[in-house]
């Protein structure tokens, strides 16, 4: 809307005291009123006069000045409505020439934004559990790469920490009894259960594993460490089909790791700043001066060993000495609330300023009806398994409705996949989600199969007016003044995207779509496209193409396929 929106705040601005940076224009509730709307209340006492009388004033004033857009007022609102003929031909000509990349803009200027998504860890099955992190991070990237931000993906896996010592016993003892080469997350999962029921009743096994992580600490370059890179690369690979499906990709793979040579001087650095004290043997900086009631940060324990909490320190100084960050973005569950408030009030108590760029884009949690899942007992919704059966049900659906349906596992898996994600994104992430089967895998209502067969519904009607040479008149712009609901949708796009990244919310990207879907629906089953008189149909043929242009991009944005069949 901004080929509207500036004429109108210059103007605005041209007839009160306000710069046009301030000017904040409105969406109005009811869509009657006009398209945009401009509030008076905050002229009234600059101006002392009642806000309706300052709405009367300007719509008078600015009016005549506006090249196809009417102003009137209501209350204490102006109201701005823009010729239908105008609207259509702009919007449509924009959404034509930016095509695939429509909505893009470089209001980033290239600074970076880092974005730590998705972390799983190594020797455990990608679950449920791990799709929010994912989808919620791999959006928000899109997102941010579309309005001209240098991004980083960073994958911080989970490659370390006691655990893995009670792997590398548990391979030593029963590692012939899996199958680790073929199926090594399910082999990984098994012996990590096996442990823990067998631990209680041999306490030597439980040495074993003390003696196999110490080890493993120690660096040396021993059998101990060979097995602990076996399990990251088998990981790695298994987490890599699961990345392809979901359309996720990463510009760096760094684990936990990766820092451990920098947590010494990370403690250095910390030291340094004077804001560390020593509590009954451990390193800790206290944080009640930032905020009452937070706990203190503990660095080092009293036997010396380290925390993730300091190999997360060590991270964020990392990212910030090699890329200078704009936002450093932590897509990571609500559980860990208190830990990255932690983490920001020790680098406020460092005094470092760069402090307001380090963000926690937090989200609800995904529930089991069956209760909360857990790695120890075995007990773990495969992501895979989910991928896999949603990709079965829109199969059975293809082949149920459309069985010549050229390409149909393909489709299967681009409607499966999208159903799963689309009703991730579909919430605002700060809500708790119930997974429920038949929730997720619904083809009706705000789902991602729906949008998607919009998408194909449309590509249907090009393709027939291809086939049947219709749409080569010159259009008729004014004949789509009923098709407004869908190209003010369209244009609204660009701010869209601008909000859903300034807030880390993919979920206004998928109400966009949703609602530009209806529109779309709606007005196409009152009025019929192919046949008509000429310029009528390359009227409405256009605002098909671009309607479709703009789901494929939500759609694109939001990591879903855009089917031309289904």
């Amino acid at each position: 809307m901004e080929q509207f929106e500036n004429p109108i705040r210059r103007s605005l601005a041209a007839h009160t005291s306000l710069p046009e940076e301030q000017i904040r224009l409105e969406v109005p509730r009811d869509a009657a009123l006009g398209d945009l709307a401009f509030p008076c209340f905050t002229l009234a006492k600059t101006l002392r006069k009642a806000p309706p009388v300052i709405a009367a004033e300007l719509a008078e004033a600015v009016g005549g000045e506006l090249e196809g857009i009417a102003a009137a007022a209501t209350g204490p609102y102006v109201n701005f409505t823009v010729e239908r003929g105008l609207l259509a031909r702009s919007v449509i000509a924009k959404v034509t020439a930016e095509g695939e990349r429509y909505g893009h803009c470089e209001l980033g200027g290239g600074e970076t934004i880092v974005i730590d998504l998705s972390s799983p860890n190594i020797a455990k099955p990608m679950s449920v559990g791990h799709l929010r992190s994912t989808v919620i991070g791999a959006a928000v990237q899109r997102i941010l790469d579309a309005l001209g931000y240098r991004t980083l993906a960073i994958n911080h896996i989970g490659d370390w920490g006691s655990q893995f010592g009670k792997l590398v016993a548990a391979i030593d003892r029963w590692g012939d009894s899996v199958e680790m080469e073929t199926d090594p997350i399910r082999a990984l999962l098994a012996l990590y259960v096996r442990y823990h029921e067998e631990e209680a009743e041999d306490p030597s096994l439980a040495e074993e594993a003390r003696r196999c992580f110490q080890e493993l600490e120690s660096g040396i370059d021993g059998p101990v460490r060979a097995r602990w890179k076996r399990i990251t690369a088998l990981s790695l690979g298994e987490f890599d089909k699961i990345y392809a499906r979901l359309g996720v990709s990463f510009q760096l793979v760094r684990g936990e790791a990766y820092f451990e040579p920098m947590l010494d001087e990370t403690v250095e650095r910390i030291e340094a700043a004077g804001i560390t004290e020593v509590s009954e043997g451990a390193l800790i900086v206290d944080l009640s001066e930032i905020a009452e009631g937070i706990p203190p940060c503990l660095l080092r324990k009293s036997d010396g060993t380290t925390l993730y909490a300091t190999r997360d320190m060590a991270a964020l100084f990392h990212r910030w000495e090699e890329y200078t960050f704009q936002r450093c973005l932590y897509v990571v569950g609500a559980d860990q609330k208190l830990h990255f408030r932690q983490l920001k009030a020790v680098l406020e108590r460092m005094g470092l300023d760069w402090e307001p760029r380090v963000e926690h884009v937090w989200f609800g949690m995904l529930r089991l009806p069956e209760g909360k899942m857990s790695t120890r007992k075995g007990r773990v919704v495969f992501l895979e398994e989910v991928l896999d059966r949603a990709r079965d049900e829109a199969l059975a659906i293809i082949e149920e409705k459309n069985p010549d349906l050229p390409g149909a596992a393909e489709i299967a898996e681009q409607v499966g996949v999208g159903a799963v994600v689309f009703n991730d994104l579909k919430r605002e992430r700060i809500k708790d989600i119930e997974f429920e089967w038949d929730e997720v895998l619904s083809f009706e209502g705000e789902t991602g199969p729906y949008v998607q067969y919009t998408h194909a519904r449309l590509a249907s009607i090009l393709r027939r007016a291809e086939a049947a040479d219709e749409g080569g008149a010159n259009p008729d712009f004014s004949a789509l003044a009923d098709a407004a609901g869908v190209l003010l949708r369209i244009a609204r796009f660009p701010a869209v995207l601008r909000s859903a990244g300034a807030h880390a919310e993919p979920s206004e990207v998928t109400t966009w779509v949703l609602g530009l879907c209806r529109e779309v629906n709606g007005w196409y089953t009152q009025h019929r496209v192919l046949g008509q008189e000429p310029a009528l149909t390359a009227a409405r043929l256009a605002l098909v193409g671009v309607a479709a242009t703009a789901i494929a991009r939500g759609l694109a944005i939001l990591g879903l396929a855009a089917p031309r069949e289904m």
